[in-house]
């Protein structure tokens, strides 16, 4: 993950709630090991009929309850390969929340008064330091961020990122020999 501060520029909108992850990123479209190459597919089946357009701008607004349904991965994944930074809603699904932090997609809850603000200034400046999200004449809105995903994203760390912080101690354990001892099991 590399560290994210703000994140700036042009906002994309889709106006619908309760978004399911079999929406963003059907599934006939799951058969990758790799984190890439989803974005092509990001709301197929809108895109094809015609239903929505969106731009791969880096910031994307949207309706209450985002990326409710099934809990895959994929669903985030796909929204960052498109070109999404950060998603701007009033809910979201709380797996598909926890999701789009570990990968340094930033999901950011306002209200929908000021989801629509937002969505109408067409362009927007996230602050993830100051929680924080300008929008010019429109206004400036707060959004709260946990300090351990503040932490993430300041910092690039991934899951991987936040166990190597603890490399000194975890090399002393297993130089210690402690990590080979002996294993004992109840029945």
């Amino acid at each position: 993950m590399r560290p994210i501060d703000v994140i700036e520029g042009k906002v994309s909108v889709l106006d619908r709630n309760d978004v399911d992850t079999d929406q963003i990123i059907p599934k006939q479209f799951l058969k990758r090991v790799e984190r890439t190459g989803f974005g092509e597919f990001l709301f197929y089946d809108w895109i094809r009929d015609g239903e929505i357009e969106l731009e791969p701008n880096p910031i994307l607004v949207t309706g209450r309850n985002f990326g409710c349904g099934s809990s895959r991965e994929h669903a985030p994944w796909a929204l960052e390969d498109f070109g999404f930074e950060a998603i701007v809603a009033p809910s979201f699904a709380d797996i598909f929340y926890s999701n789009c932090t570990k990968i340094g997609l930033l999901p950011a809850i306002v209200d929908e008064a000021h989801c629509k603000a937002i969505a109408a200034a067409g362009e927007a400046r996230i602050d993830v330091d100051d929680e924080t999200i300008d929008c010019g004449t429109a206004g400036v809105f707060p959004f709260e961020v946990h300090p351990d995903i503040k932490h993430r994203f300041l910092n690039g760390l991934d899951d991987i990122g936040i166990t190597l912080q603890n490399v000194g101690a975890i090399d002393e354990f297993e130089s210690s020999g402690r990590a080979f001892g002996p294993v004992t099991t109840a029945i």
